[in-house]
């Protein structure tokens, strides 16, 4: 549908666009005392219920975060839409990302334990099966595959935790409560260096892991900017 269900959470307000949302569109409220965010999902509820825990486990490491909120029928998805409080503050600079990585460090260790998110698949889990979260090898040409599953095989054995999966400063901010991470759509468990090579960097071979799965999740999503990162990450093999 072309707007929320605003109806579904008890609300009724006007709405305005927000910036990013490559993938998905971000709408607010307008007026409201407390001022809420609706973006369009393809995660099932159990996906999105998943994040219950993880959301708690960040919390407990200093991050903030927007938890989402059921609809009056106790569902976190209702016709493709989500819900979540507004969480305002001041940008992220690059240079901020490793004052976080003592945070995401604890939440990494904290989530250690945690089973994958249902529906998804980590890139260990890619080199043999096809398809999980955003990624959908079967669509992709055959040298890109290869390329991509070289390149996580490289890493694999790494240590493994829940990652946020889009850790960028766009989707930082620095709230009245702290350091605010936004935007957990990509969340599941995975290998930590996911995390890790946006804050502080990495190995060569961390790089090209996270060029690769950028390239896999993009493929059908952002096709444009897929098909650039992967002439990168294939001309990086010797191909």
């Amino acid at each position: 549908m072309t707007a929320p269900p605003l109806a579904r959470w008890g609300v009724s307000a006007d709405l305005r666009p927000m910036a990013g949302g490559a993938r998905n569109r971000v709408l607010r409220t307008v007026g409201l005392a407390r001022e809420l965010v609706f973006k369009t999902t393809t995660r099932t509820d159990d996906a999105i219920g998943w994040l219950s825990a993880v959301h708690q486990a960040a919390e407990a490491c200093g991050l903030r975060v927007p938890r989402y909120l059921p609809s009056l029928d106790g569902a976190l998805v209702e016709d493709g839409w989500t819900c979540e409080p507004l969480i305002e503050g001041r940008p992220f600079a690059p240079g901020d990302m490793p004052e976080i990585a003592p945070m995401l460090a604890a939440f990494h260790k904290a989530t250690a334990s945690i089973d994958q998110r249902p529906g998804f698949r980590s890139s260990g889990d890619l080199l043999s099966e096809r398809a999980g979260g955003d990624v959908d090898l079967g669509v992709m040409p055959d040298a890109v595959v290869l390329a991509c599953r070289a390149a996580w095989a490289k890493v694999a054995g790494s240590p493994e935790a829940v990652v946020h999966g889009d850790l960028t400063p766009a989707n930082l901010i620095w709230s009245d409560a702290g350091p605010a991470l936004l935007d957990w759509d990509e969340c599941r468990r995975d290998l930590t260096l996911f995390d890790r090579v946006p804050m502080t960097g990495g190995t060569a071979e961390d790089e090209r892991a996270v060029l690769a799965w950028e390239v896999a999740c993009c493929w059908t999503r952002e096709p444009a900017r897929a098909r650039r990162l992967a002439a990168t990450l294939i001309d990086g093999t010797g191909s």
